[in-house]
């Protein structure tokens, strides 16, 4: 018994210094960008930074060097903090990353987000070729331009999920696509870009309308938006709202804590039982061992039985 006790109680503590080990190691916080990775210049942005309710603070770095802190004002109660931008210029864009701290430990860095500022320059102009209403399986080439020269342009879809497309050119940058679906309708903007975080002003929207199939003659687009007024809630990266990672471990650690006290505490119970009943057993083959020897005795000897078999009476 003192032997199994001993077993368990070291699996405990074996198990218990390893969720402790894997504590040391924290997750990867999450980094984005509010109203959208796009900012137009001089409004409002801010970046938001989750981490773990544990975390005890948050830094945000800029390209690279330390460019804020923020301790939770009820540690414990939130797993995020902002960092607000008030006016966004060509200075302020650039690529962010955040860490947490929980106790002594530093989280590895987030993923980067990178921060744009649009409204600089002039405003390109887009088009689609052969024209804004085709067919599904045909293809289509977005032509956007900018007279004022450039290196880079970018072609958005408008939609929570759209990720810029990417091309280059001094004055024009064409943009082929398809075969086209149904999943292509939808509105599209350009912007040219002096730099990978600095863009001009969006063009003027262009609808792309696809009809799916030969019985459909419908090429209403999925989307709409008004042509003088560009809303940049509508372009923006996948917001990852994640469930806390770290939270979720510590849960598992209590459970598994509370599983092995729960062992314990049944193995110190049910032990001491074990050992009565085993010990009772064995008294009772004991005497029933005894009470057989009796009656042997008293077969082979009667004068002898009950001076020999008085104690098991």
């Amino acid at each position: 018994m003192p032997s199994t006790l001993a077993a368990l109680l070291f699996l405990g503590l074996s198990l218990s210094q390893g969720t402790s080990t894997q504590k040391q190691s924290l997750s990867k916080p999450v980094i984005w960008a509010k109203p959208s990775f796009m900012i137009p210049e001089g409004k409002l942005a801010i970046i938001w930074c989750q981490g773990t309710h544990g975390a005890a603070e948050y830094q945000l770095h800029f390209e690279g060097g330390l460019s804020a802190f923020k301790r939770p004002k009820s540690p414990g109660m939130s797993n995020r903090v902002k960092f607000p931008i008030p006016s966004m210029t060509s200075q302020t864009a650039g690529q962010y990353r955040c860490f947490y701290r929980s106790g002594e430990l530093w989280s590895e860095p987030s993923d980067p987000l990178d921060l744009v500022v649009t409204g600089l320059y002039d405003t390109p102009t887009l088009s689609v070729q052969p024209r804004p209403e085709v067919i599904s399986g045909e293809k289509v080439t977005f032509r956007c331009r900018l007279e004022t020269a450039t290196s880079t342009f970018f072609l958005l879809k408008e939609g929570r999920s759209s990720r810029p497309q990417r091309r280059y050119g001094n004055i024009q940058a064409e943009f082929p696509m398809g075969p086209v679906s149904t999943a292509h309708r939808g509105t599209y903007r350009c912007f040219g870009s002096y730099n990978t975080h600095a863009w001009s002003f969006p063009s003027e929207p262009v609808k792309l309308l696809v009809k799916g199939d030969a019985g459909d003659t419908t090429f209403a687009p999925t989307e709409h938006t008004s042509s003088d007024h560009w809303d940049s809630y509508m372009l923006t990266t996948e917001t990852r709202f994640q469930e806390d990672p770290v939270l979720w471990d510590h849960n598992a650690q209590n459970l598994l804590r509370i599983g092995l006290v729960f062992l314990v505490l049944v193995a110190l119970v049910w032990l001491p039982v074990e050992d009565w009943l085993h010990r009772k057993k064995s008294q009772e083959r004991a005497s029933r061992a005894s009470s057989q020897e009796c009656r042997r005795f008293r077969a082979q000897s009667p004068g002898e039985t009950t001076e020999r078999c008085s104690g098991h009476r």
